[in-house]
Parts: structure tokens; sequence; C-alpha cells
């Protein structure tokens, strides 16, 4: 497969087809796997700057857009949670055939421990996670949490509300159907371990995901393997020089 073009995967039935792209670059050690977030796709800054340290590496690095992000076909207000995560175990299932390094950002790092935890409940073992800024439970915890009691009632009696972006040119369709579903994927709410290593790197001028719920992600993880890095004056894209030689550090080290 040229590195230039994707392969695409078909994800889906009843309707909810989905073509997901992927792109696959050959090398050595466990693959690394890049999961990315909310309205992101895999041509963007962190991804593209681990795909360049896999080729100067000769690291094996598996990226790919969720359904209805990037190249990938899709229409976004059928999307959830649990569908995104079908998308990347179905990407793991194709491409990956040892134990993977998943690297998550933001939505992709809830994406991450999701994947990590159906792995392990199919026998399927995870070699680490890396996780930048993670927004585990952030259906619940950052979007229904944060919004005003009239907003809450317009989105259960619209089934969508519209809500600004700092990342796509037009607003983010947050749907019911979508706070609904993450319901059913959050992990925050008890303990969880993802049975294996564990490096989440977080901002803490982070005004999308508050430092303090990464210390509410570490509170829930076993102690044993774990470590967080915390940046003082890093933010949430952490896309910064100094942010991205700290992520590719930390996925070589996992590696």
């Amino acid at each position: 497969m040229s590195e230039s073009e994707p392969r695409f995967l078909t994800v889906g039935a009843g309707g909810l087809e989905r073509r997901i792209a992927v792109r696959e670059r050959q090398g050595a050690g466990p693959p690394v796997v890049w999961l990315g977030g909310f309205r992101s796709d895999m041509k963007a800054t962190k991804a593209s700057a681990l795909d360049q340290w896999a080729a100067e590496a000769g690291r094996r690095f598996v990226r790919f857009d969720y359904a209805a992000h990037g190249e990938s076909s899709g229409t976004f207000k059928d999307c959830t949670i649990s569908s995104w995560l079908e998308d990347a175990l179905v990407v793991l299932s194709a491409h990956v055939d040892e134990p993977p390094i998943l690297v998550g950002s933001s939505m992709g790092g809830w994406i991450a421990c999701l994947a990590a935890r159906a792995r392990a409940l199919r026998g399927e073992t995870t070699a680490g996670l890396v996780l930048i800024a993670p927004a585990l439970d952030f259906t619940e915890d950052l979007i229904w949490g944060r919004l005003s009691a009239a907003a809450q009632a317009m989105l259960v009696r619209d089934g969508v509300l519209r809500r600004p972006s700092d990342y796509a040119p037009e607003p983010d369709p947050i749907t019911l159907k979508l706070i609904e579903d993450g319901r059913g994927n959050c992990l925050l709410g008890d303990s969880f371990d993802p049975a294996c290593p564990i490096h989440i790197l977080q901002g803490m001028r982070d005004t999308d995901v508050p430092y303090t719920h990464a210390l509410k992600i570490l509170g829930r993880l076993p102690a044993e393997g774990t470590v967080m890095t915390l940046i003082a004056d890093g933010d949430h894209r952490l896309s910064r020089p100094q942010d991205i030689a700290r992520l590719v550090a930390a996925v070589a080290e996992m590696v």
C-alpha cells in the first residue's frame, strides 16, 4: 500500500456502512496506532509528527480516520462513541497482529481505553497506552455537564444542539444520541485497569479538557505502570515543538 493513498475498510451494516480510511507505515517493533480526537483527522499535526518519527526510526505506524472524519465516509449526526470504537476495533483487527501501543488524543484517549478493555475481554493484549489530554467520558462530564438547564432541555427536545467549535469551521452537531450512547461507555464511575502501561500527557492551560479531569482519570487507574506528565504552560492541542518532542519520547519509551 502506498503511503500517499489510504486503504479503505468497510465497517457497519444495516444502512450504517461506512468506509474507514487507513494508512499504514511498515516497520519493526510493536505497531503504534494513532487514535485522533473529536473532529480531528489522521493528517493533523501530532499524527503527522508521529508518522515522521516512525519513518525515521523504522517503526510500524497505523493511523485512520473515524467515520465522518477526514477521508472516511459517514454522517456525523449518525456517529456515536460506540460506532467510533467499532471503527477502531475493526482497524486493529485488520492491521494489528501483535500487542499494539495505542496513542489516543483527546476523544481518542477515551476510544483507546475502551479498545484496550475490549481487547482484554477477548483475551488480546495491549502493549501500552499514550494518552494526550484524554477526554474520557467527555460527552457526560465535559459537554452535558457544562450545558445550562435550558440548553439540556433544548437538546432533549430537538435531538441536536449546534455548538461553536475551535477545531472546525462549522459548529459541532452534538446529538442526544451521542450523549446517551456516551453514558453507556463511561469509565470514570469506578476504577478501571487497561492491563498495560499508561503515560498521560496533559496541559495545565487546557480549557477543553481541564487538567483536573486528567487527575480524576489518574485516580481511577492502577498506580503501577501509570505515569502522568503535567505541562504547566500546555494547552489542549499540545502541538508545539516541545510538546511534540515529549509525545515522541513517550511513544519511543513505550516501544
